[in-house]
């Protein structure tokens, strides 16, 4: 009889144990596959605060990724200069020292925050994409030849003492116009072939006697020259007031003024800062047709949301809080808790098998073989185990992936809770909902479970029976019954 032969009558022969340890490395597997399917998991959100409107989709940077981008990036400054003192990639290190004491602090540049014009026009360049727009962020500018709308009764000792530039490629996509609150009721929006072109409130034409074709002058908040100069080309009423971006009277509805898309940086004299961008689909029956055609553009989606006309959203798990790092936490956790059970598993085995492993070094059979033959029946049912495990592991992996997300969203709500009132602010966050959490199975994964789980296999057992072949022969013979 073959050493094969031996090891598979040996598990027959033994079916509770056999069992043990076959529902053990499936477990052990399923923990493996789950790990590394959650680590990659694809969660998607509906955000209530922001979604795209109408027939198109709305693109702006994930503020998670945002924050792994500063600290990789300070990692980098920390590396390049050895005060720790530096700048790389639009992100600044820099620290002061007041009475003794050493503070660090970290800037950002327009640089680093702002879209990848690239990236957008990649988007832009999609089939099925009749349009689309670029929206910087809300510019605090100080008015030169013009009065601003302003509450009497409001501390403007914290605020800009200016108003607001908001930069479109195309006003007519602008999120404001597209929700039907902003309309214009003089002249025109601006568009992509303006320059220094504005479109001003209702309030401020009628508080300045401003018309259609009259000129307005801005500097940036820092420095009063160089002043630069927009024609008015439109004035807008709104159905409600626009939610201010910040506190003050600067960012107040009555006091923003949508420009060409430029005009905010030449202000400036910055780098441009562009917030979000909107694409408009064509036909509204290949509407997800669409949505698929644009995951597949070559551009880093790790940066990026991508909402729909619903507030839908695919978040990666790198992005989703803690999940990633929570996920290789397991993942380590799993592999040292399962090397103990299996390594306990065979010493079990292998102590209840000393009266046949006599027998078999007495008709003369060496004790590699004997190994062999252990190793072999591991071998084997953990070969049964893994294909259970590739079966279930989809369901499986799925249900693990949204119980982490379950625990990571109550984890944020509660330290939401714990930060409510600290801070005073207009700005309104994200309001995330997970809709649903989908985790894929991948035949690199399949591999390094099936390596994974056979090292584990392989090192338990070589650790466990150590403890019984490194006796003398005559020592085991002598332990027989």
């Amino acid at each position: 009889m073959n050493l094969f032969q031996r090891a598979t009558r040996s598990c027959f022969r033994k079916p509770v144990k056999s069992l043990l340890l076959l529902l053990v490395v499936c477990i052990i597997s399923l923990l493996f596959l789950s790990g590394m399917a959650s680590r990659s998991a694809n969660i998607a959100t509906k955000d209530s605060t922001r979604q795209a409107i109408g027939a198109g989709f709305l693109l702006e940077y994930n503020p998670e990724s945002r924050s792994q981008r500063v600290d990789e990036a300070c990692q980098k400054i920390s590396e390049l200069y050895p005060d720790g003192q530096g700048s790389y990639g639009g992100v600044h290190q820099i620290k002061n020292t007041v009475m003794g004491a050493e503070n660090w602090g970290v800037l950002t540049d327009n640089s680093f925050e702002s879209l990848k014009q690239d990236d957008i026009e990649k988007i832009a360049g999609v089939e099925g994409i009749a349009d689309y727009n670029i929206t910087t962020v809300p510019t605090a500018v100080k008015h030169k030849n013009f009065e601003r709308i302003e509450d009497a009764d409001t501390d403007q000792t914290n605020d800009f003492q200016g108003v607001t530039l908001i930069g479109n490629r195309d006003m007519m996509l602008d999120a404001n116009v597209l929700s039907g609150n902003v309309s214009v009721t003089q002249g025109r929006m601006t568009t992509k072939d303006d320059l220094n072109a504005c479109v001003i409130s209702e309030e401020l034409a009628n508080r300045n006697q401003l018309k259609v074709g009259d000129h307005l002058q801005f500097h940036s908040v820092k420095n009063e020259e160089p002043v630069q100069e927009a024609t008015i080309v439109g004035i807008y009423q709104v159905k409600e007031r626009m939610k201010p971006y910040m506190s003050g009277d600067t960012f107040r509805s009555e006091n923003v003024i949508f420009t060409d898309l430029h005009f905010p940086e030449k202000v400036e004299q910055d780098d441009p800062l562009y917030e979000k961008a909107y694409f408009k689909v064509g036909n509204v029956d290949d509407y997800d047709a669409v949505k698929e055609a644009i995951k597949k553009t070559n551009i880093n989606w790790q940066w990026y949301d991508l909402i729909d006309n619903n507030g839908n959203l695919d978040t990666m798990a790198a992005n989703f809080n803690d999940l990633e790092n929570i996920s290789n936490t397991l993942l380590l956790i799993v592999t040292g808790a399962s090397f103990v059970i299996l390594f306990l598993i065979f010493i079990f085995w292998i102590k209840n098998r000393t009266n046949e492993i006599g027998i078999l070094l007495s008709l003369g059979i060496a004790k590699g073989k004997i190994f062999m033959q252990i190793l072999t029946e591991a071998i084997l049912i953990g070969v049964l185990a893994l294909s259970l495990s590739f079966l279930i592991a989809p369901a499986v992996s799925d249900a693990a992936a949204d119980y982490l997300v379950g625990q990571q969203v109550e984890q944020a709500e509660l330290q939401d809770e714990m930060n409510a009132g600290k801070v005073s602010t207009d700005y309104r966050p994200p309001e995330l909902t997970v809709m649903n959490v989908e985790t894929e199975i991948t035949t690199n994964m399949l591999l390094i479970d099936s390596l994974s789980v056979g090292l584990l296999i392989l090192f338990s057992t070589c650790a466990a029976s150590v403890l019984i072949f490194r006796k003398k022969p005559k020592d085991i013979l002598s332990e027989m019954s």
